[in-house]
């Protein structure tokens, strides 16, 4: 199931105001024009922020995302987009020349649905098709920097991250949010890092051939940027 941060409508509404400028995103703009992408397809969507920069930039874009409440978002942002409720396992039929995962999507995957997705985007990708997505480093140990608690506020709304627990690989910590009536929502989540390693070995193992492994220019030596080619 999402995390209540993307699945619970007051909650989804705040993503955009607490994210920022998405400068991150420009990367991948650059890598579908060096790819010569014209279709892509954006797993975990989310409010459709890069899905929306692609069709601006002229391409064909389907978003897919299992979250319903930042779906709409994403919907109420570009009617070019074919905005779908799911994920990479319920797909219809597609032939795109990209798929793209974004803002560490690749690590709320924790088990065996890690595999099913990189199976999925395989399954929706034109022969030759690319796949490209980022993943914090564990070697570069982020959790350490999430120890100390984060505060924000912005509109009223305030904001506070806390780390609730490491058992490597996975990791977890939560957002809560308290609103000027006083309510306050809370959004736990976990993240699963993987190696450089078990990342290229799952990609072998379900058809891909890693083509480059990028270091992710806006965060230097924390996050690594696969590239990767249906081969079978």
């Amino acid at each position: 199931m999402p995390d209540a941060l993307f699945a619970d409508p007051r909650l989804a509404a705040l993503y955009d105001l607490f994210d920022g400028e998405r400068d991150d995103l420009v990367p991948y703009l650059e890598i579908a024009a060096g790819l010569d992408a014209r279709s892509v397809l954006d797993v975990g969507c989310g409010t459709g922020c890069f899905g929306t920069l692609l069709a601006e930039a002229g391409l064909t874009v389907v978003g897919v995302d299992p979250a319903l409440a930042s779906l709409e978002l994403a919907r109420a942002k570009d009617s070019r987009v074919t905005w779908l409720h799911g994920d990479a396992t319920t797909l219809p039929p597609l032939q795109v020349d990209l798929a793209t995962m974004t803002a560490n999507v690749a690590q709320v995957f924790l088990g065996d649905d890690w595999q099913a997705t990189l199976r999925g985007i395989h399954a929706a990708l034109k022969p030759g098709g690319h796949l490209v997505f980022e993943s914090r480093r564990p070697e570069a140990r982020a959790w350490e920097g999430w120890s100390v608690p984060v505060h924000r506020e912005k509109n009223g709304v305030r904001t506070r991250r806390e780390l609730l627990g490491v058992d490597l690989p996975f990791v977890s910590f939560r957002h809560t949010y308290r609103f000027p009536d006083g309510t306050e929502i809370a959004s736990d989540s976990t993240l699963r890092f993987r190696s450089r390693e078990e990342i290229e070995e799952s990609l072998t193992a379900t058809g891909f051939e890693t083509t480059d492994v990028r270091d992710a220019p806006d965060r230097p030596g924390l996050e690594h940027v696969f590239v990767a080619r249906k081969v079978s």
